[in-house]
């Protein structure tokens, strides 16, 4: 039965739990807050809990006078030693302050049950190309990460699902964007980064995929970076950070350029892409200052800005109809000139207060996105019969509160709420012809098609972590989403997670999430399709129902051992059930995504981790296998062709974002002042194939590939007084290894799409 005719029907008791969890989640929050500043300001009560020590009062003996000295002035390095010997203890005690901090913030906000990856900043630093290397790219080397084109926004898949990846800085979430191409954030501010999968603790709502829990980089002692790194395909990168601090506050900036000729993947084989400029530039800005002794507050600005070419395939064939008088057969496709624009802005303040009883943070965000994406309205007209100007604009504006209270030696009780509120704001603009490809019945004209919304998110949660003995902790949690979009829906989902660990470097994890998931405002905006009738850009499935949250049950087991010391490997395995499952396309020759969903859906999978430290090197090896499936178009309908549509109505698929199998290796080998490294990226290949292939959509896959890529660098050091240079070169894709990530068939697939071929690069860098 198709998803066009089901309703959705919203849970009985749902805004009596929506209340009780806000309540429990406030008052939790102001009794933490009330015994932290009692404790802070010497509250009697908490003072007698400590054993006084009697006074104990000791006389030096009797000696006789020293005779008098007159005191000389101190000389200037006497003073100068003096005055460096203060302002460092200074900062190891501000620094100190700052660490616990952190850690207070990281108990706030555990990953009891989550299957977690690390990456150091020393883990970065020892990658090729360090932090001129994307974020994405970094992500690449996580367990269970494959790559995919830049226009999958992030062009990275967590567990073969779509986009579905939320990103927290210190605790704090962080607004996605609307669609655009590559990461908006930069890896120069990455202090330490975790990835989370797997049965999520109920503080993690909305983007359940994956978590990139971020902890930004930050400085008690000043000190930077100034870089100019570039190489092959015009890449020119200048980058600079610093950091220090000043009293009792902490701050760090930095900011990247980048230009280069492959902005986004090419579209064919080549060495070079043809019309494929980008020029970017990043910027992240943190600031934290100590209100008193158990009081933080932090403020944290990002913007980015990109202009990217879309690339080009020569010896396309033009359709031959007559978009501006006479028929067009004969134009280059290596001429068209397509453009888009992103824009990305967040700015998040948050007030953090610790207490011996429980822990606060307070946080409040704005982001601005923008994504424009511009046509070459002759060229795709001649190639396409419809040239789309598509903007793309967002405003989000939200509050999140977390909490955390030790009731008493075995129960820890976590709380808090989130709440945002999204103005969209989506143009369409297209150029089209009355009748049909092939059957054009008169010149071009432009149609608009806005759709502008206002809409909410609002969560909470409750959960107690029990320590039922010293080796088993049980993590129970319930957590109520009510979302206000296109459509209006809620859910209350129960977490439960287990967590042993017999044996020292043993950890057993076995968690169960219940998940709620809102589409992307943006991409899940309404089109008025009637608009289109009669015109070549008429779709051939005349359905277009609002795309619904996906509702899924998680399931997740795995096992972390340290074998020796240095060497720590693990097992994970997991199943989902989803209902209403999300997913997204490129549908058409505007490179922005279309969300829609599956009537259900499942995935399974496992992942292997190995990571080996000793002394100056360094390994580790990553393999994941999934399958994930799905039946039943119910949204949006009006992007698929009729054929395909009919099909999937009742046959399983595969999803277009799923990658059999995975794998990523790396090692790293410091000898003396060089640094010797190397990392591989796996892929078995994404999706491809459909009705028009004579087969199954998604049913076939791209060709298998590894790509290696090699890193050398050397610290100069010119004297005890200066820190030292860094020179660096790196190759991407060394044995220049031929790729083809997407072939251009599939769902949602419309162009082919090669990874980098072979690149030289080459770096300096002195620290500050």
């Amino acid at each position: 039965m198709s998803g066009a005719n089901k309703t959705l029907k919203s849970r009985p008791c749902a805004f009596r739990n929506e209340a009780a969890v806000s309540a429990l989640a406030i008052a939790i929050g102001l009794v933490t807050i009330a015994k932290a500043s009692a404790q802070t300001n010497g509250n009697p009560a908490s003072a007698s809990t400590s054993a006084k020590i009697p006074e104990i009062v000791v006389t030096a003996p009797k000696t006789k006078p020293k005779p008098k000295v007159a005191r000389q002035p101190p000389t200037q390095g006497t003073a100068a030693a003096a005055a460096a010997n203060a302002t460092t203890a200074a900062q190891a005690a501000l620094d100190a302050k700052m660490t616990g901090l952190d850690q207070a913030r990281d108990n706030l906000l555990p990953n009891i049950g989550a299957t977690t990856y690390t990456v150091s900043r020393q883990a970065i630093l020892n990658m090729p190309q360090a932090d001129n290397a994307p974020l994405d790219k970094v992500i690449l080397q996580l367990p269970g990460v494959s790559y995919d084109s830049a226009v999958a926004n992030p062009n990275f898949h967590v567990r073969n699902e779509y986009a579905n990846v939320q990103i927290r800085i210190n605790g704090v979430v962080v607004p996605e964007g609307v669609s655009g191409l590559g990461m908006f954030l930069d890896t120069n501010f990455i202090g330490s980064m975790s990835l989370l999968t797997g049965a999520l603790p109920a503080q993690y709502g909305l983007r359940t995929a994956g978590v990139l829990d971020i902890t930004s980089r930050a400085f008690a002692t000043p000190g930077g970076d100034v870089s100019l790194y570039g190489g092959s395909r015009q890449t020119f990168t200048p980058s600079f950070d610093y950091g220090g601090s000043a009293g009792n506050s902490e701050y760090f900036v930095t900011a990247r350029g980048n230009w280069n000729d492959l902005g986004i993947e090419n579209t064919t084989p080549a060495l070079n892409a043809i019309h494929d400029h980008t020029e970017q530039g990043k910027f992240f800005g943190y600031a934290s200052t100590l209100l008193d002794e158990s009081t933080r507050f932090s403020f944290i600005s990002a913007f980015s800005n990109s202009q990217f070419q879309i690339p080009n395939t020569p010896g396309q064939t033009p359709l031959g109809d007559f978009p501006f008088g006479a028929p067009v057969t004969n134009y280059s496709s290596s001429a068209l000139n397509e453009n888009e624009r992103d824009t990305y802005a967040v700015d998040i303040a948050s007030l953090q207060k610790h207490g011996t009883d429980g822990d606060a943070q307070l946080a409040a965000y704005s982001r601005y996105a923008e994504v424009h994406f511009i046509p070459d309205i002759f060229g795709d007209m001649v190639f396409n019969d419809v040239a789309s100007d598509v903007i793309r604009q967002s405003t989000l504006t939200g509050l999140q509160f977390d909490s955390s209270y030790i009731a008493n030696d075995r129960h820890t009780l976590r709380a808090g709420f989130a709440a945002s509120g999204e103005q969209t704001n989506v143009t369409n603009t297209s150029t089209v012809m009355p009748g049909d490809i092939g059957a054009v019945t008169g010149p071009a004209f432009p149609i608009t098609d806005k759709t502008s919304l206002l809409g909410w998110n609002i969560g909470g949660y409750v959960q107690d972590e029990w320590k039922l003995t010293d080796q088993l902790t049980l993590n129970t949690g319930l957590r109520f989403d009510q979302l206000y979009q296109f459509v209006d829906a809620n859910q209350l989902s129960p977490r439960a997670a287990l967590v042993y660990k017999p044996l020292a470097g043993t950890t057993i994890h076995a968690g169960y999430a219940r998940y709620f998931t809102p589409p992307y405002q943006a991409q899940a905006t309404q089109t008025n399709i009637a608009l289109f009738a009669n015109t070549t850009n008429q779709p051939e499935v005349q359905l277009a129902d609002p795309v619904k949250p996906e509702r899924s049950h998680y399931f997740d087991v795995g096992v972390d051992q340290t074998v020796l010391p240095g060497l720590d490997i693990g097992l994970d395995a997991y199943y989902k059930e989803a209902r209403d499952m999300i997913d997204d396309g490129q549908f058409g020759q505007a490179v922005v995504l279309t969300q829609f969903n599956w009537t259900r859906g499942y995935s399974e999978g496992g992942e292997f981790k190995l990571k080996y430290h000793n002394g100056n090197f360094n390994t580790y090896a990553n393999f994941s296998y999934n399958i994930m499936r799905a039946i039943g178009p119910e949204s949006n309908q009006y992007v698929l062709d009729a054929a395909t549509y009919d099909f999937l109505l009742n046959h399983y698929h595969y999803t277009d974002d799923m990658q059999r199998m995975t794998g990523s290796a790396g090692v790293s080998y410091r000898w003396y002042d060089t640094l010797f490294s190397a990392d591989l990226t796996y892929g078995s290949g994404l999706r491809a194939g459909d009705l028009a292939d004579g087969v199954v959509p998604n049913s076939l896959h791209t060709t298998p590939y590894a790509v290696v890529n090699t890193g050398l660098s050397h610290d100069f050091k010119w004297s005890p007084d200066f820190k030292p240079l860094t020179v660096r070169f790196d190759i991407v894709n060394l044995f220049d290894q031929v790729y083809e990530l997407r072939n251009g068939t599939g769902i949602g697939v419309f162009a082919p799409q090669f990874g980098a071929r072979r690149g030289y690069y080459v770096g300096v860098s002195q620290k500050l």
